[in-house]
């Protein structure tokens, strides 16, 4: 997914950049001829998100003996867990922009923003009663609730009439206020539980409107994140994962 999804937005980039090279020939009326050389501005964002996991589960999953008590959610004798895989949903994303102006082509933007997802995770596990086996799948819910610090930095491409592309990249501090990393432990219904606090390296592309009285925005971005989020607690939702990373794509529309 992460290599298609670059050659799509190179696609993107080349496709629309050939096209209005040609059409900036044709002199049109340029609205806010000037916006691009005030030092800085101001605008706010809306989003949609889609919150994944980069995960890798345990060496040798489905040879993995499992104790009675670290499986105390599922009525079994003995269970042989044999995959774990992520699920996204999506979710949504508002915030307010702050962008100044480096040079002719460079911005620096700082986007404070709040986040709202959820991610699920899938076990594939076959249970066993008086000998008897059955495949099932067991799911696992994370909400969070991210507020953001991103700073990016962006190259712009000259204006053409009024349509504009730049491509982005930065760094993103965030923290999870619906981390529950420090719930208790329940004895019947485990919890799957994130660290509170991630880094992510992120880049995208964006594409820029110019109209008469603001500048409307779209920007397609995938964050990455560096943290190992998951907290161990010896049991088969978390001792069956090696490593277990975030990874966000957002598409957001910016009123500047």
């Amino acid at each position: 997914m992460k290599k298609s999804a670059f050659i799509i937005f190179a696609f993107i980039f080349l496709f629309i950049f050939s096209g209005f090279r040609s059409s900036a020939q044709i002199r049109k009326v340029l609205n806010k001829p000037n916006y691009n050389e005030a030092p800085y501005h101001f605008g706010f964002i809306l989003g949609i998100n889609q919150m994944f996991f980069a995960l890798k589960p345990a060496d040798s999953l489905s040879f993995i003996k499992w104790e009675p008590d670290q499986y105390p959610d599922i009525f079994a004798d003995s269970v042989v867990l044999y995959s774990v895989s992520p699920s996204p949903t999506p979710g949504f994303t508002i915030g307010i922009l702050g962008n100044l102006r480096l040079g002719k082509y460079f911005d620096m933007r700082f986007i404070p923003s709040l986040s709202f997802g959820e991610r699920k995770l899938n076990y594939q596990v076959e249970i066993f009663n008086e000998g008897q086996g059955q495949m099932v799948t067991t799911t696992k819910s994370i909400t969070s609730t991210l507020v953001n610090f991103p700073l990016d930095f962006r190259y712009r491409s000259t204006r053409l009439n009024n349509f504009g592309i730049y491509l982005l990249a930065g760094v993103q501090y965030s923290i999870d206020l619906a981390s529950q990393r420090k719930a208790e432990e329940s004895t019947t219904d485990i919890t799957v539980k994130l660290n509170k606090q991630d880094f992510y390296v992120n880049a995208g592309i964006g594409f820029e409107f110019y109209t008469t009285y603001f500048k409307f925005g779209t920007e397609i971005r995938m964050g990455y994140g560096l943290n190992q989020l998951l907290k161990n607690e010896n049991n088969i939702y978390t001792n069956s994962i090696e490593s277990l990373r975030s990874k966000v794509f957002l598409l957001s529309f910016t009123f500047e």
